[in-house]
């Protein structure tokens, strides 16, 4: 697919004649994992019809030759093959079994094929690097397992990568997180093809929670210690470091770029190249994160948060976070203390100083969109407005179907996405 989807013919998305949404190809892979393979063939593959739940028809394919050797040392045998995708309707890329090796061309063809004829691909956790090589994440958002994201966006700058969300559903080619974002994102096809009561009635039979919502804030607080694996060996290695040990104080990018002796321009190029994201939204990145985990462990106000992360006013960390988080901090503090209450049973509330202190190996993972910042906002973060050009980049979005008033674009040139995006947290 080209970078500009847009200028793909209508003609080209509607469903071919031969195929039907209900019919569901799962493409399986020798050496994939046997967990994240197996939730689309119980969410497709079993008939519930006595439970209200609509049928599919299941194609589990062999993606390449036979025999398909899965963890464990298990041998599958798929009854059929790539030329059973001709007719399915969806199309699902449960896993792939390694980030660093290249799917068989054989299959992207089929991928590519399938997806001009109007089907709806489908990539669950590492399955995104499949549909990325295949080009069907051109200029388009994703997400994949939060440890590989910055590998993701690095490989493919083209894909607005989002390690935030649980799933992304970009119309016709849907992404989402790791295994358990897997069963999610199945829920949300079912509840697109048959409605809620159908997918209320699947996840019941399957004990799930039907959609998870913004009060299941777990997710995030993976995010902050995912490293891309080239960092360890890279001469800004130390500088990131030291970004991280020194977000309490009111630091620019341009500090970071001498630190590093290299020019801005040199620095930048060389940040995005390791990280797939902008030095300036990663930073913002980490000192929102830096928030959440004193929100989550001190009794510091939010104005005292604000200063000890790098913001220089409560309004400057009040308008990231929420732009990053979905809530405000004091909404956030609230919801993390009444699923674990920290006064009473559990012990005092802990200052920082008594805190568990986050180990020198942390947060990497920048949106690999960015947001669109003001230069009042820029310098409310503690950043020189002379940043304003790299932060007008499109905006990260996450969590916003809470936040009606930022849509999600494509950045320049893209159109703005459809209201079909599902953005559940959890």
């Amino acid at each position: 697919m080209s970078q500009d989807s847009a200028a793909v013919p209508d003609a080209a998305r509607k469903l071919a004649a031969r195929r039907r949404r209900e019919i569901v190809a799962v493409l399986l892979f020798s050496g994939g994992p046997i967990f994240e393979s197996s939730i689309p063939l119980s969410v497709f593959g079993i008939d519930r019809q006595d439970a209200g739940v609509p049928r599919y028809r299941l194609l589990v394919c062999a993606g390449e030759d036979a025999p398909l050797r899965t963890t464990g040392g298990l041998e599958l045998s798929a009854p059929y093959g790539l030329e059973a995708i001709s007719r399915a309707g969806t199309v699902v890329v449960p896993a792939w079994r390694s980030i660093t090796q290249a799917p068989p061309p054989a299959a992207l063809d089929a991928l590519r094929r399938a997806h001009e004829e109007g089907a709806r691909i489908v990539g669950l956790c590492t399955g995104a690097f499949v549909l990325a090589a295949a080009g069907l994440l051109d200029g388009r958002p994703a997400t994949t397992h939060w440890m590989y994201a910055p590998t993701l966006a690095k490989r493919y700058p083209s894909v607005h990568v989002d390690p935030r969300e649980l799933f992304v559903d970009d119309g016709d080619v849907l992404t989402s997180a790791g295994t358990a974002a897997g069963i999610d994102l199945c829920l949300h096809i079912v509840r697109t093809d048959h409605g809620a009561d159908a997918a209320n009635a699947l996840a019941r039979r399957l004990v799930v929670p039907p959609r998870r919502t913004a009060s299941d804030m777990g997710h995030q607080r993976y995010l902050d210690r995912s490293l891309p694996e080239e960092i360890g060996a890279d001469p800004l290695a130390e500088v990131v470091a030291w970004a991280l040990e020194h977000l309490h104080e009111q630091f620019d990018v341009e500090t970071l770029a001498a630190r590093a002796y290299m020019s801005r321009r040199t620095f930048d190029r060389r940040f995005r190249s390791l990280t797939g994201s902008a030095p300036l939204q990663w930073l913002i990145t980490q000192r929102v994160l830096q928030a959440q985990r004193l929100l989550e462990t001190s009794d510091y106000s939010v104005d005292e948060v604000a200063g000890r992360c790098g913001f220089r006013s409560p309004v400057a960390l009040r308008g990231h976070f929420r732009r990053q988080l979905g809530a405000s901090p004091a909404a956030y503090r609230a919801a993390y203390r009444a699923r674990r209450p920290q006064n009473g049973g559990d012990g005092p509330v802990l200052r920082p100083e008594r805190a568990e202190r986050p180990e020198r190996e942390r947060a990497m993972l920048g949106a690999g969109t960015g947001d669109r910042y003001s230069a009042a906002a820029l310098a409310g973060h503690g950043l020189a407005t002379a940043e304003a050009a790299e932060a007008g980049k499109p905006q990260s979005d996450a969590f916003a179907s809470r936040l009606p008033e930022s849509p999600v674009g494509r950045g320049p040139g893209r159109p703005v996405l459809p209201g079909q995006r599902e953005r559940p947290v959890g």
